[in-house]
């Protein structure tokens, strides 16, 4: 159980607060109404010092892909896949010198507009940040909440949450990039230790951070979004064997959303090398269950509904996902209809619309037995998918590998990252520009067929592209 220790002086934090405003300020109601699917960008140029002296720059980009999951009781799950930018990944989650593995993310947002972690792998970074009054404000209006941020000052693969108060003012109106925007500036203080807070489930090396933040928000008047957050650091993290590590810099968020698909041009190319399906229906074997142990701000004055979240989130301590496993599926590709198309005749490659964008799935994949070395008869399948991502301009392309069953849960999460991985590469050496590759291993977690038949279980072994839009 993590144990949360504040001042007074941090309670008294929490209320709203605001400027004096005159009767003839024209207010405005800032709120969050989402989009579609976009890239979150996070870059951080930092300064670094030790005990004093100064080390070097620390570049680091994270991008992400989010996208809505599905319903589950009274609550939207959402999906999202992070990954670090060549240059900045951490030797045990490289997979090769250009292509992208992505970090997990899974949050579920409740009715009452509330996100909190299911899979929680450290992304994204800053959590409830940015957020708004759930009332009109006029410019030179300010107001306080509450965030949290995961850090991870010495890249150890250890995230530790620190909680922080923001104080935010509405300064004016802009146009940003021909959009029309809120201009929000937003600071607050980093306090981390003993006397403030101590995450149990963090690095136990680090035992105390001390800093400032000074930003500048960019938020799109049609949707609410950030689209564009500048912070100034300086911050100290002091650690168990008396180091003090100091970062001084910026640190930038970027929403980045995809662009648009042309389907004029890719749909006839799908028509002529693949075939349309319906999405699969996808049936849990038992509910999934969700165990939150969460501590919140208390306060007889505090009203939590005086404020809407773009990324709203408890404080949640812990949560872990029991009996996430999912059986059953109605995608068949025996007897699908084919478009008269020599290649269409064993179904060797469906695609549907999803969320997400258009998913490419290639059946029946032909690799050595527990294996990802792909045998040469798979070389013209590539082929026609290659053909096909090649009229997909600068589309993020989620490669998704799933295996069959066969018990051993851990190995098979490996071999469909490592299959996945194959694919990628192979297609980059046809051409495709290798970075807008992210790869991710689902196992047998996401079956399609029945994996108690041999035919069931050579369905389940596939690779899925979505050309995210």
């Amino acid at each position: 159980m993590k144990r949360i220790v504040f001042p007074f002086f941090l309670f008294s934090l929490i209320f709203l607060t605001q400027n004096e405003v005159s009767s003839n300020e024209q207010s405005t109601l800032i709120s969050y109404t989402g989009g579609k699917n976009y890239t979150f960008i996070e870059r951080t140029d930092l300064r670094r010092y030790d005990n004093g002296k100064y080390i070097g720059l620390v570049s680091r980009q994270v991008s992400s892909f989010i996208e809505e999951s599905g319903h589950q009781n009274n609550y939207l799950l959402y999906d999202g896949n992070f990954y670090l930018d060549e240059g900045t990944k951490r030797a045990n989650i490289s997979i090769g010198p250009t292509l992208n593995e992505a970090i997990p993310s899974v949050f579920k947002i409740t009715e009452d507009g509330n996100l909190e972690m299911i899979e929680d792998n450290g992304y994204p970074s800053f959590r409830s940040f940015p957020s708004y009054p759930k009332k009109e404000i006029s410019i030179g209006e300010r107001w306080q909440s509450k965030a949290i941020r995961c850090v991870d000052p010495l890249n150890k693969g250890i995230f530790t949450k620190i909680p922080f108060y923001v104080e935010y003012t509405y300064l004016r109106d802009e146009i940003y990039n021909g959009e029309d925007v809120f201009l929000l500036s937003a600071k607050w203080a980093t306090r981390y230790g003993p006397k403030y807070y101590i995450d149990y489930n963090g690095d136990k090396d680090l035992i105390e951070a001390q800093g400032s933040h000074n930003a500048t928000i960019y938020v799109s008047k049609n949707t609410g979004a950030a689209i564009v957050i500048r912070d100034s650091v300086n911050e100290i993290f002091t650690y168990t064997n008396g180091a003090k590590i100091q970062f001084k810099g910026t640190i930038n968020l970027f929403t980045k959303y995809q662009p648009a698909l042309d389907k004029e041009k890719l749909l006839p190319i799908l028509q002529r090398v693949a075939t349309k399906v319906e999405s699969p229906i996808y049936i849990p074997s038992k509910e999934s269950t969700y165990i939150a142990n969460s501590e919140s701000m208390n306060s007889s004055n505090y009203d939590e509904s005086n404020f809407t979240n773009i990324n709203t989130s408890y404080w949640v301590e812990q949560i872990h996902s029991q009996n996430d496993s999912t059986e059953g599926g109605t995608l068949s590709t025996e007897n699908l209809p084919n478009n008269n198309s020599p290649v269409n005749e064993n179904a060797y490659l469906t695609y549907e619309t999803t969320k997400a964008g258009i998913k490419l799935t290639i059946p029946n994949l032909q690799f050595k037995p527990d294996s990802s070395e792909l045998l040469p008869t798979e070389n013209q399948r590539l082929k026609q998918i290659a053909e096909i991502l090649s009229n997909t301009g600068t589309a993020v392309l989620l490669v998704e590998g799933h295996t069959a069953s066969t018990g051993n849960e851990k190995g098979e999460m490996q071999l469909s990252k490592d299959r996945a991985t194959v694919i990628a590469q192979k297609l980059a050496t046809l051409g495709i520009d290798s970075s807008r590759f992210i790869i991710r291993g689902h196992g047998s977690h996401k079956p399609i067929a029945d994996n108690s038949t041999k035919e069931g279980m050579a369905k389940n072994r596939r690779v899925e592209i979505t050309i995210t839009e």
